[in-house]
């Protein structure tokens, strides 16, 4: 499975388990983990939804230099998350082949999976958190000092509530829908799921007919949340998770949505299309027993205009876009459009 903590999907239906490590990294240091630059890693692929959310807020926000960022092989064997994209198979930064072997630094027999996005602590190799719903707005909030200078703010003060609301059912129908759709093991599960996640998307069209974001007329963390989804929805959930009442490019407001935020910078930078499909076809194989990866859908569309700015909003309010995208993180050809 992807992240987002340990995901179980058995006989009846399909839980989502609560993230195991939900330590904080805080400027007070309050959980034993102080804000620095340079003790951190995180840990993501950029296959999954959970920590792509991860990889966008770490651009928009300009810790690049300040968090450093491992990449896991988009398909794990049975000890889940690998580092087999970098020479030797090992993390060149913590020195190990698995992601699991953090976890067993900081607890060893635990019973859990083995998750993205996960912040490991350099010095001692031990996981820090793997809580993929906080850890974010701590890299919003928390980590101010290590912001780059004209970082957006995408948790404001002012707007959280609406944030919160607006996220709560993002995630109940939408991000964690689909996943209720795809591993549903009796047809009125499945329905039901699939016929959340198209009720919920009906009403975010509607509420973004009238806006350029989610709340309020900038980028927000609920922005990246809905965006993570959305931008596998064609490529995998369509087909391989059957939520296919309708693909996203049917839909011309969410469509532009997508597409607006995609060609943001720091969105569609760290989306990598080739790990998304290989991932979700070839280590579901309960779903996918032939692990055969589809050619399509054509990526090119999501370079299209979308005119999205007629609706005026300021993507990154006060702030300015991110830079240049650091040397060697950049998505390597098969996976952009």
């Amino acid at each position: 499975m992807g992240g987002g903590g340990n995901s179980r999907y058995g006989q009846t239906t399909f839980k989502r388990s609560k993230s195991h490590f939900t330590d904080r990294i805080t400027a007070d240091g309050r959980d034993g983990w102080p804000v620095a630059a340079g003790r951190y890693r995180l840990v993501a692929s950029r296959a999954c939804p959970w920590a792509s959310r991860a990889l966008v807020s770490r651009r928009l926000l300009g810790l690049e230099d300040a968090l450093s960022l491992g990449l896991a092989d988009p398909i794990q064997d049975d000890r889940s998350w690998r580092f087999t994209l970098d020479p030797d198979g090992r993390d060149p930064v913590l020195g190990i082949r698995f992601l699991g072997e953090a976890y067993d630094r900081r607890e060893s027999d635990y019973p859990g999976g083995v998750s993205v996005p996960a912040i490991v602590d350099v010095p001692s190799g031990k996981l820090v958190t793997n809580d993929y719903q906080q850890l974010t707005l701590d890299l919003a909030t928390e980590w101010r000092s290590l912001h780059r200078d004209g970082a957006p703010d995408l948790y404001p003060y002012a707007l959280r509530d609406e944030i919160d609301s607006v996220m709560a059912d993002v995630y109940e129908d939408v991000n964690n829908g689909v996943y209720r759709a795809g591993f549903a093991t009796d047809q009125e599960e499945y329905e039901t799921a699939c016929a959340g996640v198209f009720r919920r998307l009906e009403l975010l069209t509607e509420r973004l007919a009238r806006q350029r974001y989610l709340v309020g007329d900038t980028i927000t963390e609920a922005d990246i949340r809905l965006f993570t989804t959305l931008v596998r929805f064609d490529a995998v959930y369509h087909g391989h998770f059957k939520c296919n009442r309708w693909k996203l490019a049917e839909n011309p407001v969410l469509w532009a949505y997508a597409r607006d935020l995609y060609q943001t910078p720091g969105f569609g930078d760290t989306v990598d299309f080739d790990h998304i499909k290989r991932h979700y076809y070839q280590v579901h194989t309960g779903i996918n027993p032939t692990r055969i990866v589809p050619l399509g859908p054509d990526p090119s569309g999501w370079l299209t205009p979308h005119h999205r700015q007629e609706l005026g909003g300021r993507p990154f309010g006060e702030g300015t876009p991110p830079g240049p995208v650091p040397a060697g993180e950049a998505v390597a050809a098969p996976g952009r459009p």
